[in-house]
């Protein structure tokens, strides 16, 4: 990642070279912990560990392009290039507000039938939680769900409030 500077007399403030320093940081970081967990995957006997560290490199990758996406649009913004930054502003009020609203309610039934669904399966695999990697999971993806359910709600109160369309 390069340095956050340019030749305009504004700049970036010390805020966003601080903030910019931060995630470039914890980028260098993160790739240094997912070279650790493919390592431990190679080393191991185990299957159940290497599927496990697979999820979590899998998460690793993309908490790293997220990192990246952060920097990069930082970056597009504090130096003004003119060009929009990878994560976009909030805009979802743009266009059919209605549209928005309505879509995030429909996911948001989806998901909460979803977290629903999960639970009962949770405790229908109480009795291998203990032999089987598949209580875990599930709990894994209880808490997708509920990252999906933030994600959605985020978006439904961003989204403003309904308009006449």
């Amino acid at each position: 990642m390069t340095d956050m500077m340019n030749e305009s007399s504004a700049g970036p403030s010390v805020w966003e070279r601080e903030l910019y320093a931060h995630l470039t940081t914890h980028v260098e970081a993160e790739q240094g912990l997912l070279e650790e967990y493919r390592a431990a995957a190679e080393a191991s006997s185990s299957k159940a560990l290497r599927y496990l560290v697979d999820l979590l490199i899998q998460d690793e990758i993309r908490h790293h392009r997220i990192f990246v996406e952060l920097a990069d649009s930082l970056k597009a913004e504090a130096l003004m290039m003119g060009t929009d930054p990878i994560i976009p502003v909030i805009d979802f009020g743009r266009g059919k507000q209605n549209a928005v609203i309505d879509l995030t309610e429909r996911l948001l039934e989806k998901e909460r039938q979803d977290e629903h669904d999960l639970k009962t399966l949770h405790r229908q695999l109480r009795d291998v939680k203990d032999t089987t990697l598949w209580d875990l999971l599930v709990d894994l993806m209880e808490r997708d769900t509920q990252k999906h359910i933030a994600i959605l709600r985020f978006a439904r109160k961003h989204a403003g409030r309904r308009t006449k369309e």
